[in-house]
């Protein structure tokens, strides 16, 4: 199988941490491929018609994308018990959770850069900040508990939406709202999942 990827991408790194963590570096090789939101590269066409990436080419079957499938499906093919019967609606919560952050954060740089500066709309820039920053306190205020215990791809999405907003919000200072959430990503951030996909 072949992961179709930028290594910036939030939503590729969820798929990076998990092949990691499940033990599929032999199962699935990472293709880094250069693409815009404004001009897709053909090989991520060809894969997803959307353009957008991640996406998994597969020998068995379609190609398949979007993260949340990717990663449902590698959990699956591994059995790497990433998706906890006993707590599924509350992780797939919080996957969304972290997925809405990625969403906002990405769409600011969008913004920023495939915009015209006297084109870019400060308003929408600060409603799409507010929604991760809501996101952002939900997860400090009601989900840290979920946080804990065996690996799950809650966390793993929680800890690539944070990694994000260190590689491209570093001045909002994201941790002084959230310190509970400061404080578990400092030890998640350690793991050598996300050491190894870390952006440069």
């Amino acid at each position: 199988m072949q992961l179709l990827m930028s290594p910036p991408s939030p939503y590729a790194r969820k798929a990076r941490v998990l092949i990691r963590e499940a033990n599929l570096m032999d199962v699935v090789n990472e293709v880094e491929v250069s693409t815009t939101p404004m001009s897709s590269a053909a090989e991520i066409l060809a894969a997803n018609p959307t353009g957008k990436i991640p996406a998994l080419v597969r020998s068995e079957g379609p190609a398949i994308y979007d993260s949340r499938v990717i990663t449902r499906f590698l959990d699956d093919h591994a059995g790497a018990g990433l998706y906890p019967a006993s707590r599924l609606w509350e992780i797939l919560t919080l996957e969304a959770t972290a997925d809405a952050i990625m969403d906002a954060s990405v769409g600011i740089i969008y913004e920023q850069r495939f915009r015209e500066p006297d084109m870019q709309h400060a308003g929408w820039l600060d409603a799409q900040w507010g929604k991760a920053a809501r996101g952002l306190s939900a997860i400090n205020d009601r989900w840290m508990s979920h946080l804990e215990g065996p690996l799950n791809i809650g966390q793993i999405g929680v800890g690539c939406a944070l990694g994000y907003l260190d590689l491209r919000h570093d001045d909002k200072g994201w941790r002084a709202q959230v310190p509970a959430l400061a404080a578990w990503y400092e030890g998640f951030s350690a793991r050598q999942s996300m050491v190894d996909t870390k952006p440069a």
